[in-house]
């Protein structure tokens, strides 16, 4: 039986492929959840993605992952660096949390060298483009014991 893992993507990220590709890369969201769905079944994972504009959604998906997930993977956009509710509810789940950016945070305005939501996290991968949602997906791999052959 494989390990359900949620991955949460919010503000701006379904705009991804046209939106500034000189920062986000050209992946659209769609190849990365095919990406993440693809890799997290060789992983024996499967995946459950989401994506919303809405920090209330994403706070309701948090506290259903609760219940229903053996870890998350967020990338939380621009609430990574405003919302302590996404931090709260991530508090509250007692899964292991990853936190992925596709940007490199550090490298950008100052105001996002601080994300809330890290002291949640179990680790943070950020500015490897599309490539850290599968970065993610091998680090809860290993953490819940399901990993087949990944490095």
């Amino acid at each position: 039986m494989s390990e359900m893992i949620m991955i949460l993507n919010g503000p701006n990220l379904n705009l991804l492929g046209g939106r500034q590709p000189e920062v986000y890369g050209s992946d659209t969201l769609e190849s990365i959840e095919t990406a993440c769905r693809t890799h997290g079944k060789a992983l024996g994972l499967d995946v459950d993605f989401h994506q919303s504009n809405s920090e209330g959604r994403l706070v309701d998906l948090i506290q259903q992952a609760r219940t229903s997930c053996a870890g998350l993977i967020i990338n939380a956009g621009a609430y990574s660096h405003t919302s302590i509710a996404i931090l709260d509810a991530l508090l509250a789940v007692d899964v292991p949390v990853i936190e992925v950016h596709l940007s490199n945070i550090y490298q950008r305005d100052e105001f996002r060298h601080h994300s809330y939501i890290s002291k949640a996290a179990l680790g943070i991968i950020c500015g490897l483009g599309a490539h850290g949602y599968e970065l993610a997906l091998d680090a809860l791999a290993r953490k819940l014991g399901t990993t087949k052959g990944s490095t």
